[in-house]
């Protein structure tokens, strides 16, 4: 479900400017996901603030920070105040999380069909996740389950969550057009 206003519990996804978002896309599109507009996902918490991962591990930065990109917000449908309330709560357990180059390699694998020691399991030992690996833990230990498609644990891209959640419009990032606190 898209949402116009940002709430507490959904999920940002924004296109990723410059050379780094084209390489993104094209390894978006390389994996099978699609040459689709979004490369970055991260969850929206109270109080204006999100909680996003970055090359130096996830931090919680003011949402306020993406006002001049465009993007959008989705959230599943149904989603209740208390679920909303639990993934803020464990999202910020997630503060220093370290960002994982290893990811690419387990959606290559599973995209050419190849199986290696740790290719089914994405997130390293020490934890390292991706952007939007980042948010379907979040919610899974929040226990709201994204994806019911049979996809390895933390095979989520943000093309990915935009498919499952943003049903089936354009994905044409908006001008943001407020925040709901709470």
């Amino acid at each position: 479900m898209i949402c116009d206003i940002p709430r507490p519990g959904d999920i940002g996804l924004r296109p990723v400017p410059g050379a780094i978002g084209w390489l993104i896309r094209v390894g978006h599109w390389l994996i099978g996901d699609g040459f689709g507009d979004f490369g970055h996902a991260f969850c929206v918490l109270r109080d204006g603030l999100i909680l996003e991962q970055c090359l130096k591990g996830a931090r919680i930065q003011p949402l306020a920070k993406y006002e001049p990109f465009p993007g959008v917000y989705v959230s599943p449908a149904g989603l209740s105040d208390e679920q909303r309330a639990a993934i803020c709560d464990v999202a910020t357990r997630y503060v220093g999380t370290p960002y994982s180059f290893r990811y690419y390699a387990g959606l290559a694998a599973r995209r050419l069909h190849l199986i290696f020691p740790g290719s089914r399991r994405p997130e390293t030992p020490a934890g390292r996740m991706v952007c939007s690996q980042l948010v379907d833990r979040i919610y899974l230990d929040a226990g709201v389950q994204l994806f019911a498609d049979g996809r390895w644990f933390g095979h989520a891209t943000p093309m990915a969550l935009w498919r499952l959640l943003g049903e089936d419009r354009p994905a044409r990032p908006q001008a943001r057009t407020g925040l709901a606190v709470g």
